[in-house]
């Protein structure tokens, strides 16, 4: 009898730790999901935002809606003269910064930077950068074309805009969030900020990066990585359709 015993308790054991064993995952994607949580780093979102007083479902929870700021599509004349719209596409991410060719010192070392960027995705197609002048009477597409010779960007994603037909002081500073003024000094006309943007695929602004802080061309590098890694995991449905 005590054998009985001995074996029906082992066997109950071992019954017990099975359904532990396949169980526990179910019960812990559950809970994860129930909880909304998540283990990954996220970027932050710059600007303004609005909560508007509705919501939306996740995971069988109530949302409240956010209304952030965002870029919105502005059309450009690249360097070789074609039309380019910036934000033209949902699924690439965005780099943009502000220029101008006469500028000696800290456009033409946001350049001569971005050109690291701009070298390290050269191959990835999800990834577009903007130098956008500021000098839009000096700086015709034909006056571009000579500056941008050095750097090839039409073996990358890469482009160099202007149009003097978009207020671009206007655009600058209500929708990239960056200083552009003209200045009185006419050894520098203007004054421009010295941030790279970093926008997602619904045109907002994820990353901010000055380049007179010696890590944050790194940073940007690997805040895109980051951010390529998000826009995969938020659109997977997305990623298997044309995948297949």
């Amino acid at each position: 009898m005590d054998n009985n015993n001995t074996g029906q308790k082992k066997g109950i054991k071992t019954i017990l730790i099975l359904a532990v064993i396949l169980l526990l995952p179910g019960f812990l994607y559950f809970i994860l999901n129930k909880s909304g949580s998540n283990s990954y780093v996220s970027l932050p979102i710059f600007g303004k935002k609005e909560v508007p007083g509705t919501t939306h479902r996740k995971w069988g929870r109530d949302i409240p809606d956010t209304i952030y700021h965002t870029v919105p599509p502005v059309d450009f004349v690249n360097y070789d003269g074609k039309p380019v719209r910036l934000m033209d596409s949902d699924t690439t991410l965005s780099v943009v910064h502000l220029m101008y060719s006469r500028d000696a010192s800290l456009s033409r070392m946001m350049v001569k930077k971005l050109d690291q960027i701009a070298n390290r995705f050269i191959h990835n197609k999800k990834v577009k950068l903007y130098s956008i002048t500021v000098d839009t009477a000096y700086d015709t597409p034909g006056v571009l074309t000579k500056y941008v010779k050095v750097y090839k960007p039409w073996t990358k994603s890469w482009f160099f805009v202007t149009d003097p037909n978009v207020d671009i002081f206007k655009f600058a500073k209500e929708s990239l969030l960056q200083d552009a003024l003209v200045n009185s000094d006419k050894n520098k006309p203007f004054i421009i900020g010295s941030n790279y943007l970093l926008l997602d695929t619904k045109g907002r602004i994820r990353g901010m990066y000055d380049i007179n802080v010696k890590t944050d061309v790194d940073r940007l590098e690997d805040e895109i990585k980051l951010l390529l890694v998000e826009e995969i995991r938020n659109h997977p449905a997305t990623i298997e359709q044309k995948r297949f």
